[in-house]
């Protein structure tokens, strides 16, 4: 059975301070004139590809996007991809763990949180190439080891994720303190969706966790997404079935389990639903 590796950030003993949580790379140095293929996979630390020029495909989480100029992916711990890229493609990778922010840095955490919650940016070229100045100066720091360098990766790293945030919120329009809330609700939600989903399946749950009442959670989450809580909480399950199933050789019963559901029969029911296909015949399609 094909499985989906986790990669993990390795630690290096040329980088004694960021050994193990963070690294960039020049795409131009990484490619050396050759295309890049990298087959479905995850990993545990977030993973920034910034493309200044560039051609390919990527697909995050089982949705497809299109490698081009001015663009900015961002995948999170967890999230499954697949890559392909041009050799003549240009840019930055820039990968790092959650302790390199998470839990010290409780503001740039939260950025982070927001920003990563959008797989693809397609950016303007006069914004892409001011955003460009930090991902160089960022590689310049993280090459040349001068004083304090680490301090300016954080700074630099700071400013890019206001920036995306301020992309996003533009395209929001949450312009008033109302609107604010209700994007900050939605996020949390999201979040916690993201790292419960195994043990809380109910709206009630949710609701409970983030001091509001049933009607108010599903209300937020038809107002941002048109989608109701309930809707959004069987994605999740569906997503982490996924990624279950293609991670791991794991039986379906064993998945099933895993997902917090004892009754196996009604696990297979619920995918096929919302899927079309039974958990074997999902696997076996992407084999």
């Amino acid at each position: 059975m094909k499985t989906i590796p986790i990669r993990h950030l390795k630690a290096s003993q040329k980088e004694p301070s960021l050994s193990g949580s963070f690294m960039i790379k020049s795409l131009q140095e990484l490619l050396n004139g050759k295309d890049m293929i990298h087959e479905l996979h995850r990993h545990n630390f977030f993973f920034f590809l910034a493309l200044k020029k560039g051609t390919g495909s990527h697909e995050i989480d089982f949705v497809n996007y299109e490698v081009s100029d001015y663009t900015v992916f961002i995948v999170r711990p967890g999230q499954v991809h697949k890559l392909e890229l041009k050799s003549n493609s240009e840019g930055f990778m820039i990968q790092f763990n959650a302790e390199f922010y998470y839990p010290i840095e409780k503001e740039i955490s939260l950025l982070l949180q927001k920003v990563s919650a959008t797989n693809y940016y397609q950016l303007e070229e006069d914004l892409f190439l001011r955003l460009n100045l930090l991902f160089t100066s960022i590689f310049t720091e993280y090459k040349n080891k001068a004083e304090a360098y680490k301090g300016v990766i954080e700074s630099n790293l700071r400013i890019l994720f206001i920036e995306l945030m301020r992309l996003r919120n533009t395209g929001n329009k949450t312009s008033n303190t109302k609107d604010l809330y209700v994007q900050e609700r939605l996020e949390k939600f999201l979040h916690l969706l993201e790292t419960n989903i195994t043990s809380k399946k109910k709206v009630s749950q949710y609701a409970n966790i983030l001091n509001l009442s049933n009607y108010q959670l599903n209300a937020i989450t038809k107002q941002t997404l048109g989608k109701t809580a309930s809707e959004l909480i069987n994605e999740q399950i569906i997503l982490d079935s996924k990624r279950y199933l293609l991670a791991t050789s794991n039986q379906v019963n064993q998945i099933a389990y895993h997902l917090g559901y004892e009754d196996v029969s009604y696990f297979i029911r619920f995918f096929k639903k919302h899927t079309g296909y039974s958990p074997e015949a999902y696997r076996k399609k992407l084999k």
